[in-house]
């Protein structure tokens, strides 16, 4: 087994499945070579500590075939336990180098259907970093021109988990990773799809992006705007910073933002990253809007009763101040126009709508 790494807070860190596909097309390699696939391998991460993975041979009469199994460590990934398959087999010689690797998308892996993720359309859904790992693995065992079919059992359904199909990104999962290490719930991860889906969107050719919090508000987001393609909608959880700054930098003229209280209080505040455990609702600015729209003093009392934003909204209804949500609402859309100022000489327009708690309705909007 590979050698476990804690992270932070006791959490066991994982593998990417960059860093598996890596070990199982080493392995098959290895096999092609000698004829047997080895019990296990060892290979580099990008930061070129080398780590060892116990290798299966699901087809014991292929010697070309190998799989490692993903331990995605503490971390919720759809892709833990995932069997990491890779064939290896030559490339013909006919004006192929020493040491030509071509990776090849097999059942389970994505293909690249869209411009804007840096890879070919019709190429594998297998990032860069990942695929230069890839051929240094297999490098270090020959320099015979390779060809590797990454396949991954039960990745279909895996993907349809994940943003994929609005990437366009069919048939699989993506083969990722840029450390090689999966961290436990990475922020980093999730930032850097945020910016991926924004610029699946801008190469599309769309001129506006609809961002939500989650999958209620996605559903919110999706019935409000059915005349938008799926590309268009991008789950930003707590990076509605990043993708407002990667929308303006990549010329999208119209943002709209689809949230609960909570999220829409804290960019009223002036807040982009809404991370609860980072960020609290200002309850003095809820108190501030509701004075200053007249609201009922139950009202102005709910603003502090609770450190909820959802007590306040809640009341707000009940007494009839929908001003007040209008208002906050009116405040996270400057708010967030102003944050993407210094992105763009041309500043996206900024639409907020803010629905309920179950994502049903429309409670206010601006």
């Amino acid at each position: 087994m590979a050698p476990e790494v804690r992270a932070a807070k006791g959490l066991r860190t994982g593998w990417t499945t960059g860093t598996c596909a890596s070990a199982a097309a080493k392995a098959a390699t290895i096999g092609l070579t000698t004829g047997t696939v080895p019990p296990q391998v060892e290979i580099a991460l990008p930061d070129r500590r080398r780590v060892t993975f116990h290798v299966l041979s699901p087809e014991p009469s292929d010697p070309t075939v190998a799989a490692v199994v993903k331990d995605a460590g503490d971390d919720p990934d759809v892709t833990d336990g995932a069997v990491i398959t890779v064939r290896a087999s030559p490339l013909g010689s006919d004006g192929q180098s020493a040491g030509s690797v071509e990776i090849l998308a097999g059942p389970g892996v994505g293909t690249v259907t869209l411009p804007g993720l840096g890879l070919e359309i019709g190429s594998p859904a297998v990032n860069p970093v990942p695929a230069r790992m890839i051929r240094q693995a297999v490098r270090e065992v020959t320099p015979i021109p390779l060809s590797l079919t990454v396949s991954v059992p039960g990745g279909e359904a895996m993907a349809a988990r994940t943003s994929n199909g609005r990437l366009g990104i069919i048939g699989g999962i993506s083969i990722l990773g840029t450390t090689g290490i999966v961290r436990p719930f990475s922020t980093a991860a999730w930032r850097a799809s945020v910016v991926q889906q924004v610029q699946v969107a801008a190469a599309q050719g769309s001129s506006e992006v609809v961002l939500s919090t989650g999958g209620r508000t996605d559903a919110a987001a999706q019935r409000l705007y059915p005349q938008l393609s799926p590309v268009c909608f991008v789950e930003v959880g707590d990076f509605t910073g990043i993708a407002l700054r990667k929308a303006a930098s990549l010329g999208i003229v119209s943002v709209t933002f689809v949230g609960m209280a909570g999220k829409i209080a804290k960019l009223a505040a002036g807040v982009m990253m809404t991370h609860y455990r980072r960020s609290k609702v200002d309850s003095e600015l809820l108190a501030e809007v509701a004075r200053a729209c007249g609201a009922p003093r139950r009202v102005v009392e709910a603003a502090t009763a609770t450190a909820t934003a959802r007590h306040f909204a809640e009341t707000c209804l009940e007494e009839g101040a929908v001003a007040v949500l209008e208002e906050l609402c009116v405040r996270a859309a400057r708010n967030c126009e102003v944050h993407m100022s210094s992105s763009s000489s041309a500043t996206p327009a900024v639409s907020v709508v803010m629905v309920d708690f179950d994502g049903a309705e429309v409670i206010a909007r601006a």
